[in-house]
């Protein structure tokens, strides 16, 4: 029987049903290593009876996961390269990262900050690291616009989020604020008044950013959880990740972008896999990649149709996956133009 609990270590697993009981001590070398955590709402939408179902194939650890290739890195878009103070990433000169927390309400098996998260993760800001996150915003006149992610954010209270947002809202030159989240999908419950109040309360145009990567997580309960913040004024966009078992299928990707349509929720960036540790087992080629989002050109409709993105290894920032950004150098191997025009080496598929 399914849990109505968060599923946390490989014995939970065993008794939902998501793991034989013969896999436990093996599963445990995994969890030993990265953090685990399934929601009750996950937990249901996961199909039992098939091996190969995409949702688990998302958040019930593997020992796919203990194979690192030599190309893996710990830090795989360079977010420490541009970490000015604890809690921040200034990588565009308009815009920063502020990472008040790095605990998450489930752990995706392919998750590019999998060295960060979790419980003995880089934990949530202290109040003086707070401060001083704060503090950098306020003395760059530049910054344009805050993305709170992490971790995820909308685990944090509305009490906390709320403090959070009146503290941005007296910084002037802020305009908008983004949070990207998985907890609509994951715990919709969570998304009631006292949360949508506290996202709105710097009065700066505010953004949600949902992450979903295949259409069965857009239940009823999620789309009614996208539905309140939406009629609450709040502009939702989406973010997905390309991965190998779970959407690389014309099909499925094209009634995943639909999905969010018709949730109202704008297709923004389909990510290729960063090149986190134990991951190889979700990534497909570049061109893989580039065929199925080409695919949805005439398939779907223009709204539903996401830039594919690649964060250049290294800190370098996001690229169109498109033939202007990218050239094949043979033997796999690419070279990827950054938004400042600097080309970077980029490995062929382990």
């Amino acid at each position: 029987m399914t849990a109505e609990r968060t599923i946390r270590t490989p014995r939970d697993l065993v008794e939902a049903g998501l793991i034989g009981r013969e896999r436990e001590e093996a599963i445990s070398r995994v969890t030993a290593s990265y953090a685990v955590a399934i929601s009750p709402a996950i937990s249901r939408l996961v199909d039992r009876d098939d091996p190969d179902d995409p949702i688990a194939r998302q958040f019930v650890p593997d020992m796919a996961e203990l194979a690192v290739m030599p190309e893996e890195r710990a830090d795989p878009i360079g977010d420490s390269t541009h970490s000015p103070v604890t809690g921040i990433v200034h990588r565009y000169p308009d815009r920063v990262l502020l990472k008040a927390v790095h605990v998450c309400p489930v752990y995706c098996r392919f998750c590019f900050r999998r060295e960060m998260v979790g419980p003995e993760g880089l934990g949530t800001l202290t109040p003086a690291e707070l401060d001083r996150a704060i503090a950098y915003i306020s003395g760059h006149q530049e910054i344009w616009e805050v993305i709170l992610t992490g971790g995820d954010p909308l685990v944090l209270s509305p009490r906390r989020l709320g403090e959070i947002m009146e503290r941005l809202a007296k910084i002037e030159h802020v305009k908008v604020v983004r949070f990207h989240t998985r907890v609509p999908v994951v715990e919709p419950d969570r998304v009631d008044a006292p949360l949508i109040a506290a996202l709105k309360g710097s009065g700066k145009a505010t953004y949600v950013a949902l992450h979903a990567n295949h259409p069965r997580e857009l239940t009823v309960a999620a789309r009614a959880a996208a539905a309140r913040l939406i009629d609450a004024g709040i502009v939702m966009v989406s973010q997905s990740v390309l991965l190998k078992g779970v959407n690389d299928d014309p099909d499925i990707l094209a009634e995943l972008m639909r999905a969010f349509v018709e949730t109202r929720v704008k297709p923004y960036y389909l990510h290729h896999p960063d090149l986190a540790p134990g991951t190889s087992h979700f990534r497909l080629s570049i061109e893989e990649g580039q065929a199925l989002v080409a695919s949805l050109r005439g398939r779907v409709s223009g709204l539903c149709q996401p830039a594919y993105i690649l964060d250049i290894p290294g800190g370098h920032g996001k690229s169109v996956v498109s033939a202007s950004s990218i050239e094949a150098e043979g033997g796999g191997c690419y070279t990827v133009t950054d938004f400042r025009g600097n080309r970077h080496a980029y490995p062929p598929k382990g």
